[in-house]
């Protein structure tokens, strides 16, 4: 009776126990764990989970490093692993293997990838018959077997292409040599070949052995040292083992320093510039635009860069492509700026510091914006040393000054405003006279110590002698006829105080600082001092009136759809007709009579009419301060251009008439060669 209880105790305590065992975990429950924790990125506990083969192979840590790195490379969001509704399979003649299917799908840098994989969930045989993942490569993406690499490839898109009104390119894409060395190849002598490379280049070992060191360079890989530019370009290297010279793509400025404040110039990206403007995902090898049109337009110019992933094998051969984007290339941008014009003007000024604009006043057109001296803005590309940067720093003319978009005070090549003013009030006329005596006048003792002078005493018998002999008192003493209130108001009608209307930046002309407050401020102004300033492109375009019958023409920059603009007819007259006939008729006579002070602009058989002026730079009257010198000149018949051109400095050579100088070749040879395209 005994053995029976103890029997039956045994068997309860079997089935007790049986009841305790831990209930096996499945295969299907394995596979879902592991694709959860696979979208999860719960890389160690997918570890977990795969073989005890394959985790001989690598380590967790190796093994979360290559998804990472491969997610990080793609640059991998948005991952979605599910199962498939297809069946279990157990693979034929083996029940311990069962095939699950999935779908992954996640979005890259190259668009999304879409992929249908499958995943063997094995027993265990070795230990505890436990279901384990069997991993393979296959298991990153479905095509990848051993070896296998997934590669990602940016696809540059192409900078777009400056054109200029006749399609010459003022930045184009081109090429530029590069010297360099293949490591592998510089032999035993390679200490010598450095050394005498280092002479002949004159730069120090350390920069070539600092190119050598970078992480990248490997022995069969081409390192570029220095571009091939200047006195470089006539140096022999073919004695040298391992040196060698190769072609590079790069941005190229044709029209090199008298464009270069224009077209600006571009960079290699910094960590800045990528800081900067998270928005457009720079990459460190893209190029920025630091300046001019290349700064302005850089969106539209640069595209968009596609990028392409594939899986790779170890002999580089591609094996699929899982995802790709296509560059698309920048926008070609075409301006309305002559080029070779935009040259000559730049070579008249012949290193003397000042600016210049030119425009087609019937549209508004700018056929040239000139900053001089300027820069060569191809040797930001082509390497650019600390020794010339350093020399245009320097430099006391300031050749990295863009001064066209600089304000400057526009002395008497103001005067046909107020000229306008008057006769638009009803305050003058073309042949009102004055009796002015002397080159002194102040209005009363009001004034104190302040007068306003002029530089030649003349009989003025007429508004017209005025502006011919450029006479300040009589200017100024329309002004304070006419009062500072209804100056203030016509003036400001010529575009004082407002933004001009197109892409390329200039800050605003403005009259004056608070306001005409006095009546010594405003006689000041009359003839474009006091606090008078403007930009050459604004005074060029305030003189359209004068050959538009009243009206103040917008300016044009960019050409749009290859169409020239027309004429601007739907703006307000700022001036009526006959007040704006009457000013080109006294402009005409600056440059007809040989007394005025544009007659050296004179071309026989043409109608150019313009203004001289020279803005005095000084805190008092009796101070012997700085000038410059302006001049604007326009084609008074056919209204094909108009030019505002201003140097600085020229006290002791002739002040105003030293700017007609440099003007008037430029015009008699812009005027010439379009009598030659007729």
């Amino acid at each position: 009776m005994k053995m029976i209880r103890l029997l039956i105790c045994i068997v309860l305590l079997v089935l007790v126990l049986s009841g305790c065992k831990k209930e096996e975990v499945q295969p299907e429950e394995v596979f879902e764990s592991y694709i959860s924790y696979w979208q999860q990125g719960r890389y160690d506990q997918m570890y977990e989970l795969i073989s005890e083969s394959a985790q001989h192979t690598m380590t967790p840590k190796e093994f979360a490093a290559r998804y990472n790195s491969i997610y990080e490379g793609i640059k991998m969001n948005d991952l979605s692993v599910a199962p498939d509704l297809q069946d279990d399979q157990p693979k034929k003649g083996a029940s311990d293997i069962h095939t699950f299917h999935y779908r992954l799908r996640m979005d890259t840098a190259a668009g999304p990838i879409a992929v249908d994989g499958a995943m063997q969930i094995a027993r265990n045989q070795d230990n505890n018959h436990e279901w384990k993942v069997d991993w393979k490569p296959s298991l990153l993406f479905p095509s990848m077997k051993q070896g296998d690499k997934v590669n990602v490839r940016s696809l540059k898109a192409e900078r777009g292409a400056i054109y200029d009104r006749f399609g010459r390119e003022l930045a184009m894409n081109g090429s530029i040599e590069v010297l360099g060395i293949v490591p592998g190849k510089l032999g035993e002598d390679r200490e010598a070949t450095i050394a005498e490379l280092s002479k002949r280049l004159a730069v120090p070992e350390s920069f070539i052995e600092e190119k050598l060191a970078a992480p990248w360079v490997k022995a069969d890989l081409f390192v570029p040292i220095v571009n091939v530019t200047g006195d470089r370009l006539h140096l022999d290297f073919s004695d040298m083992p391992g040196v060698a010279k190769r072609n590079k793509s790069a941005r190229i400025y044709p029209y090199g320093e008298a464009a270069a404040h224009l077209t600006g110039y571009v960079r290699q990206v910094t960590a800045q510039d990528i800081e900067r403007h998270p928005e457009q995902r720079l990459d460190s090898t893209d190029v920025i635009g630091k300046a001019g049109m290349e700064q302005i337009y850089d969106k539209r110019l640069r595209g968009r860069d596609g990028s392409q992933i594939t899986i790779v094998q170890a002999d580089g051969v591609v094996k699929e492509t899982l995802a790709k984007v296509d560059p698309v290339d920048g926008e070609d941008i075409h301006v309305t700026i002559d080029a070779q014009l935009q040259r000559s003007m730049y070579q008249s000024f012949d290193g003397d510091a000042g600016t210049g604009a030119a425009i087609k006043p019937r549209t508004g057109e700018i056929l040239a914006l000139v900053s001089s001296p300027a820069y060569d803005p191809n040797l930001f590309i082509q390497g650019l040393s600390e020794e010339q940067w350093n020399s245009w720093i320097e430099d006391p003319q300031k050749p990295l000054l863009n001064r066209f978009t600089k304000l400057y005070s526009p002395g008497s090549v103001f005067k046909p405003i107020t000229a306008s003013i008057g006769l638009q009030l009803g305050i003058s006329s073309v042949d009102k006279a004055k009796t002015i005596k002397g080159l002194r006048w102040a209005k009363d003792e009001s004034w104190g110590n302040y007068y306003v002078k002029r530089v030649r005493d003349v009989s003025v018998e007429s508004l017209t002698d005025a502006i011919v002999n450029s006479d300040n008192i009589y200017l100024a003493q329309e002004a304070l006829e006419i009062g500072a209130e209804h100056f203030s108001r016509e003036a400001e009608k010529f575009g004082f105080g407002k933004i001009l209307p197109i892409s390329y930046p200039f800050p605003k002309a403005s009259l004056s600082n608070k306001g005409i407050t006095n009546e010594i401020l405003l006689a000041d102004s009359s003839y474009g001092q006091g606090e008078v300033i403007m930009s050459s492109l604004h005074l060029a375009l305030s003189y359209t009136p004068f050959i538009n019958e009243g009206k103040l023409i917008s300016p044009v920059f960019e050409l749009t759809d290859g169409k020239e603009p027309q004429e601007d007819t739907g703006r307000e007259p700022v001036l009526t007709p006959e007040t704006a006939a009457a000013v080109n008729g006294m402009l005409l006579e600056v440059v007809d009579n040989p007394k005025g002070t544009g007659h050296g602009a004179y071309i026989k058989g043409y109608k150019i009419a313009g203004k001289t002026g020279t803005a005095e730079l000084k805190r008092t009257k009796e101070e012997k301060g700085r000038e410059n010198g302006w001049f604007v000149a326009y084609d008074a018949a056919g209204a094909e251009l108009m030019m505002a051109m201003m140097i600085e400095d020229v006290q002791n050579r002739g002040g105003s008439a030293h700017v007609v100088r440099k003007t008037a070749p430029v015009l008699r040879e812009y005027m010439k060669s379009l009598s030659r395209k007729d």
